[in-house]
């Protein structure tokens, strides 16, 4: 049990390379550019969470390991891009394993500095979302989180097990399994399903350029 947060930190770290190798390939990004989006997409929640709760130097950077495994990704994606980029959704796949394990580690590693109940959970959530993002901004994309189905809100379903796991003082693997195999099975079935948040929506008319834009047309006409 007290190796589990490393192995859970690292197996996350090595996913989530995977979805940021892989996102590079599909763009065709050279061998520096694919390993760059491994790192990234690997290792910035954790480092985003360690800064957070005082962790200094993150354990990204003070343990060699977590560039090995997000090197290592990187390096077996791009010299088998094109057939891992056939697999059918496979990057939202290891996005959302990733998503998980993170969520969770994110939220154990909170509750073992004496953080509360409320910012543990956030640091769960800011450890799973980290990655995407970074992964997202490099590739100048909209994050996955803010428009995707249920991606933020599987990862506080995984953080909020473990800390109500905690609280009540449950044994550690039945709730670590519980919030990962939740976490996982929310944001796949928000996939598939088409489960998401309600979405902001600007009717044509009530937005005031558009309007304005289209009087100078009919001026011009």
């Amino acid at each position: 049990m007290d190796q589990l947060p490393i192995v859970l930190d690292l197996t996350g770290t090595f996913v989530f390379a995977l979805s940021g190798a892989l996102a590079g390939a599909k763009r065709e990004l050279d061998v520096f550019g694919v390993l760059v989006l491994s790192f990234a997409a690997g290792n910035s929640g954790g480092i985003s969470r360690d800064l957070l709760i005082g962790v200094v130097p993150p354990g990204a950077v003070e343990d060699w390991r977590y560039l090995g495994v997000s090197f290592l990704a990187g390096a077996v994606t791009f010299y088998f891009s094109p057939l891992i980029v056939r697999m059918s959704n496979s990057i939202l796949i290891f996005d959302a394993a990733g998503l998980a394990l993170f969520a969770v580690t994110g939220a154990s590693k909170a509750l073992a500095h004496g953080l509360n109940p409320v910012m543990a959970i956030s640091l769960g959530v800011v450890t799973g979302i980290g990655g995407g993002m970074v992964r997202d901004v490099l590739l100048a994309e909209i994050p996955t989180v803010l428009r995707a189905e249920l991606y933020a809100v599987a990862a506080l379903v995984a953080a909020a097990i473990v800390v109500i796991g905690h609280m009540l003082q449950l044994p550690v693997a039945p709730v670590t399994a519980v919030a990962l195999v939740s976490c996982f099975l929310l944001r796949i079935m928000a996939i598939r399903r088409g489960w998401r948040l309600p979405v902001a929506k600007i009717r044509e008319r009530d937005d005031p350029n558009v309007v304005k834009k289209n009087s100078k047309d009919i001026g011009r006409s």
